[in-house]
């Protein structure tokens, strides 16, 4: 552990030398959040590091001013989703330091929070979803592009079950081939850990057959294993200049630059998409063809229809619209 910035959340001293705890409760708590988290905790503690060293400003101990401060430079050209996250990246720090007062928590910056999200709103765009055409479109044009046959299948399986399977990009390059299982419907993949599944409880996600052979997610990662003869491990990997494949999985920045590669081949901006467009664009999909809340939030694993309800306002903005009712109604006169 480093400490010359002052961040903790990576300290487990406390914890293991805490002798009133038994070993088992000792392993749980250090298991209370995953690895990624503490990452991204640690990248925002160390945004806020470097501009409070550019401002000259203590940033440990902190006040509330110059939190207050930091997050109305950070409003400037940030989301005020993202300034609320940094909020508890920083909070949570100062919390694993064990200070008695959590600056964070001061109605100071409560209420500077509260104005940058009057300000902003917390509306958040989000990637362009990839929809059931776009899908269509990459692999119809799949055998037209200049790209090797077993890079072609393995990209097909990437989307397609990218796409079916609402996976979020760092469920995807975690698959492994010992987290599916095959039927005679189609094939369960069991997800182990997820961004919204803290308390690793895992989840089971179906994906049947369709009869549209092109589009079939279950039939595309057939033809993957069968073509790359992986019988354990990591599912999707990447190859070596000779065309070998890797022994290690491909990243989740590969599965995004994946999806872009193939949206700009259809001749979309791929800066406006990336892998969680695949998760977007089945939701999307689905609630465009009156998919109910119910089933979306089964296939996509929310917690909270407020997300997916998003999708279909999305999905039906076009939809009755009004400004379409009136000049019909002008045209049929």
């Amino acid at each position: 552990m480093s400490t010359n910035n002052h961040f903790y959340l990576r300290d487990n001293t406390k914890v293991l030398g805490n002798s009133q705890l038994s070993d088992k409760a000792k392993e749980r708590i250090l298991l209370a959040k995953a690895p990624h988290t503490i990452d991204a905790y640690e990248s925002d503690w160390n945004d806020f590091v470097d501009w409070c060293t550019y401002k000259k400003a203590s940033y440990y101990p902190a006040s509330p001013e110059t939190i207050s401060n930091y997050i109305n430079d950070l409003a400037d050209y940030a989301k005020a989703n993202t300034i609320s996250r940094r909020i508890s990246a920083i909070s949570e720090n100062f919390n694993a330091a064990g200070l008695a007062e959590n600056p964070c928590t001061s109605p100071l910056v409560k209420q500077a929070l509260r104005g940058i999200r009057r300000l902003k709103g917390t509306y958040q765009q989000g990637k362009t979803p990839v929809l059931l055409e776009d899908l269509i479109d990459i692999i119809e044009g799949m055998p037209k592009w200049d790209i090797p046959p077993i890079v072609q299948i393995r990209d097909k399986a990437i989307l397609l079950i990218g796409f079916m399977g609402a996976f979020r990009r760092s469920e995807i390059s975690a698959l492994r081939l010992e987290n599916i299982s095959f039927s005679p419907k189609g094939m369960e993949i069991f997800i182990a850990n997820s961004k919204a599944d803290q308390e690793g409880q895992g989840a089971v996600v179906a994906i049947p057959y369709i009869d549209d052979e092109r589009l079939c997610a279950v039939l595309a990662v057939r033809k993957w294993l069968q073509v790359s003869q992986i019988t354990s491990g990591p599912l999707f990997r990447g190859f070596t200049k000779s065309m070998s494949l890797r022994k290690t999985a491909l990243s989740d920045k590969s599965i995004a630059d994946i999806v872009k590669k193939y949206i700009a081949l259809i001749g979309l901006d791929p800066s406006m998409y990336g892998a969680h467009s695949l998760r977007h664009g089945f939701a999307t999909t689905a609630a465009a063809y009156g998919i109910e809340e119910r089933n979306i939030m089964r296939q996509t694993r929310h917690h909270s229809v407020n997300m997916v309800r998003r999708y279909i306002n999305e999905a039906n903005k076009f939809v009755d619209n009004p400004i379409t009712s009136i000049f019909n109604q002008r045209i049929h006169r």
